[in-house]
């Protein structure tokens, strides 16, 4: 196997930045100029980038965005999944813009017709009975954490380490070097030490579940069913199945957050891989690029929620917001379910995911490079480790940002984007093999160099 010469890397690095500095005057500017926001930047995240200040937006349809410096991008991040129905698609925009100008009525605090479409399409999607809608899945996660610690009466929740539920306070968390729970690194101003909250198990460990579980206090086990925001850790055969039956054999509930591995297909993974949740999360793409998140609920589990008479579910029990549920979310959500993100689409998604994958595959053997690829659905990643990591400490230690940040700068300047927190490549329903092939033709250039004898 090929070993990345690091002084090579440096100099690749270097020289992309400057190509990239010298080519975005008006980016590097505007970045310059935004004293007056936190970080330089709408939200600090955006600081995540390689070439030394953010790609400034100016225009994005489909799967392109162009740059204020006239730069157009094939664009296979696509909104970190926010716009897997493609920027500003159509449908979506006619669906907004009619109840925003035509209708009238950006937020009401009523309710409307498309607000049932919607929540009998994802009974249909995801198997859950009742839904009810927030503006980001981060909400909707801790909407649901609230009510499985209501109904249950038990305090805490288990997590895999190095999960992705959003700014959940209660999901930091990660397992020690010495297998027990602990914050997770980076946490920012926790309101109480995680571990009073939480538990952590390593993702595909049955035994280290069943230990988080045994101590008899766990509401809920929250999980994605793949990890998605350190490369993606797929299950082991027999893994959700496991975790299924040591949530009943403990009595917790289990809450599958599907906002990225929405991607597996028009149901998600709860579909896909039958799964049995108590309750669903997602948002993101549902929405067509507007704001909104929505979590599901059994019908068991909704009929002990509604049953509680002494739970304030109405005004101030915590579970809600007054945005939540606008006609403008809703109509957008319909319009993506209904017209965008249909099974038919999720097909050719996928198909065009296979061939992304089965092209970097073959690129990696053909250079004889220690990395590999994993795919789940329309969503594409691959990590510098092979074979692929089976947890997410694995995945975390797999990293290496140098190399990742060069790639990204090296795409970046041939007019590829990937998704900036990691090398994930998502495929929208007007994605082409030709756009696959453009990234795997920039790929190759880039592998070529730095595997160069």
């Amino acid at each position: 196997m090929i070993t990345i010469d690091r002084t090579r890397l440096a100099e690749m690095y270097a020289r992309e930045q400057e190509a990239f500095t010298a080519a975005r005057p008006k980016s590097k500017a505007a970045y310059e100029r935004a004293e007056h926001l936190f970080g330089r930047v709408p939200m600090t995240w955006m600081n995540k980038k390689a070439g030394g200040f953010p790609i400034y937006l100016d225009r994005a349809h489909g799967n392109r965005v162009w740059d204020i410096d006239g730069h157009e991008y094939i664009d296979f991040a696509l909104g970190d999944t926010g716009s897997m129905a493609g920027h500003s698609n159509p449908i979506v925009v006619e669906a907004v813009t009619r109840r925003m100008g035509e209708l009238g009525g950006l937020t009401t605090m009523l309710p409307t017709e498309d607000a049932e479409w919607v929540g009998a399409e994802l009974s249909r999607r995801f198997t859950m009975d009742r839904w009810s809608f927030s503006l980001t899945a981060t909400d909707a996660n801790r909407w649901a954490i609230r009510l499985v610690r209501a109904i249950t009466g038990k305090p805490k929740l288990v997590f895999h380490s190095y999960c992705y539920h959003g700014s959940v306070d209660e999901s930091l968390v990660v397992v020690g070097p010495d297998g027990e729970s602990m914050a997770r690194p980076g946490n920012v101003g926790a309101p109480v030490p995680v571990t009073e909250t939480s538990r952590a198990a390593e993702y595909n460990d049955l035994p280290g579940l069943e230990r988080a579980l045994a101590h008899g206090d766990v509401a809920a086990v929250l999980i994605e069913p793949a990890l998605t925001n350190i490369g993606i850790v797929l299950p082991e055969p027999g893994y959700l199945e496991g975790v299924r039956e040591l949530t009943r054999k403990y009595d917790a509930l289990l809450i599958i957050d599907e906002t990225h591995t929405f991607s597996a297909g028009p149901g998600g993974m709860t579909t896909a891989y039958d799964i049995e949740p108590d309750l669903v999360v997602i948002g993101k793409a549902i929405g067509g690029g507007i704001p909104t998140g929505a979590y599901g609920l059994s019908a068991e589990f909704a009929e002990r929620a509604l049953a509680r008479t002494d739970l304030d579910l109405v005004d101030m029990g915590g579970v809600g917001g007054t945005l939540a549920g606008n006609p403008v979310s809703v109509a957008a959500m319909r319009a993506t379910l209904e017209h965008v993100l249909t099974d038919e689409a999720f097909a050719h998604m996928i198909d065009t995911a296979t061939y992304f994958t089965d092209g970097v595959n073959a690129l990696f053997d053909r250079y004889e490079l220690p990395w590999a690829i994993n795919q789940l659905g329309a969503r594409a990643e691959y990590r510098f480790a092979r074979p692929y990591p089976l947890n997410g400490t694995q995945a975390a230690e797999a990293a290496d940002g140098e190399l990742e940040d060069m790639i990204h700068l090296y795409l970046a300047n041939r007019g590829i984007m990937l998704t900036p927190f990691h090398n994930m490549a998502l495929m929208a329903p007007m994605t082409s093999r030709a756009d696959v092939d453009a990234h795997h033709a920039a790929f190759e250039e880039c592998i070529r160099e730095l595997v160069a004898a």
